[in-house]
């Protein structure tokens, strides 16, 4: 049996299949010691490496028994954190997963990092629930020196539209750089909380919820979530 070398690849949870078709045309993928073009197809006994190196199978042991997917994705700048198919860019065709899956919560389409996505929608709620509290990181650059003034304002709350943020963590990164701790998710909450103060993002990264972390997945790949992950995240087992 052969399927298609894009989805191959992104079946081991290395990269969506977009993705796959960028690598391929950089011809960065060789099958069998030979460059693949578009559209090549694969085998079992066929041997893919991305960059000269073998694509880690995805962990069966770890997500098996399960009847749902937990994934967690390390969304690039562009993507757009809908189901909506008639949207270019839509995070759903991007990871081009087997199953349909749904984002939990949403990330900028100008902003990165770590967005997860499950076919479960029916916890997707009981996540989202603002009073359970879960913790959202995030790196961001801004166009000005960062000051002690500015973290401590964007820690008290900030008015964005008609509300007061709840309080958060800050702290500083660099010249231009802070970290963000929220418990909560406003539309551009980061964003409009900056300008409050003056200052425009010039890039915004998630490294993590709650207990699960970026870590050191390239934008555009994505994983399995681990049972321990599952756990931490939800307030009990579900029926998975």
């Amino acid at each position: 049996m052969t399927i298609r070398l894009n989805k191959h690849i992104a079946d081991t949870g290395f990269c969506s299949r977009r993705e796959a078709d960028r690598l391929i045309g950089e011809r960065r993928v060789t099958v069998n010691g030979h460059p693949a073009g578009t559209g090549a197809v694969v085998g079992e006994q066929d041997v893919v490496l991305v960059d000269g190196q073998p694509l880690r199978a995805r962990e069966a042991k770890k997500a098996g028994g399960r009847k749902h997917v937990y994934i967690a994705l390390n969304k690039p700048v562009g993507i757009t954190c809908t189901t909506e198919s008639s949207v270019k860019g839509n995070i759903v065709e991007f990871v081009g997963h087997e199953q349909r899956i749904f984002p939990i919560g949403r990330l900028d389409k100008d902003s990165e990092g770590l967005i997860l996505l499950t076919s479960n929608g029916n916890i997707v709620n009981q996540i989202l629930r603002a009073e359970n509290g879960h913790q959202k990181e995030y790196m961001v650059a801004v166009n000005k020196a960062v000051t002690d003034e500015f973290l401590r304002g964007m820690a008290r709350g900030v008015r964005i539209r008609d509300e007061v943020t709840l309080p958060c963590r800050t702290s500083k990164l660099a010249k231009f750089g802070f970290r963000i701790t929220l418990q909560q998710g406003l539309n551009r909450q980061i964003r409009l909380m900056a300008a409050a103060f003056g200052f425009r993002v010039t890039q915004l990264r998630r490294v993590r919820i709650d207990n699960i972390k970026l870590g050191a997945l390239k934008p555009g790949q994505w994983r399995n979530l681990t049972d321990a992950e599952l756990k931490g995240l939800l307030p009990k087992q579900l029926d998975w």
